[in-house]
C-alpha cells in the first residue's frame, strides 16, 4: 500500500523560513515543540537551523499520520498562516459560522488562531476520514 503525500516538503521549507516561530513544526503536527519554538525564536534560532535538516523526516511522519482527501493540507495551513485572523483556513474547510467568527473577532481574539495552529491537522484528517 502507498502511502499518501499529504504534507509537501516545499511547503514545509517555505514555513521554515517563518519556522524560529514554529510554523513549520506546527504544519507537520507537532504544536508542543511548534509552542516552544513560538516563545524561544525556535530554541534561539539553534533548532530552527537543525531543523532545515530534519523536515524531510518529519514530511514523512506526517504523511504516514493524517488522512489524505478533497480538503488539501496544504492549501489550508498556507491560510491559517497567512489569513488565519480573518478565518479563511474554516471557510475553506465548510466551517463558515466560526470562520465569519474569526473574521469578525480577528480569529477570537488569536486564541482561535493558536488552537488552529495546534488542530488543524487532526481537523483536516478527520474530514478527510469522513469523505471517504
Amino acid at each position: 500500500m502507498q502511502r499518501q503525500d499529504t504534507h509537501s516538503k516545499l511547503i514545509g521549507y517555505l514555513l521554515w523560513i517563518f519556522g524560529f516561530l514554529g510554523a513549520h513544526r506546527f504544519y507537520y503536527g507537532k504544536p508542543v515543540t511548534g509552542t516552544i519554538w513560538f516563545f524561544t525564536l525556535g530554541l534561539l534560532f539553534i533548532g530552527w537551523i537543525i531543523d532545515l535538516f530534519l523536515i524531510p523526516a518529519m514530511d514523512r511522519e506526517a504523511d504516514l499520520r493524517f488522512t489524505a482527501g478533497d480538503t488539501d493540507y496544504n492549501v489550508a495551513w498556507i491560510l491559517l498562516t497567512f489569513l488565519g485572523v480573518f478565518g479563511v483556513h474554516r471557510m475553506y474547510q465548510g466551517k463558515w459560522i466560526t470562520g465569519i467568527i474569526y473574521l469578525c473577532t480577528g480569529g477570537l481574539f488569536l486564541i482561535g488562531v493558536l488552537y488552529d495552529f495546534w488542530t488543524l491537522n487532526t481537523q483536516v484528517s478527520i474530514e478527510n476520514a469522513s469523505r471517504s
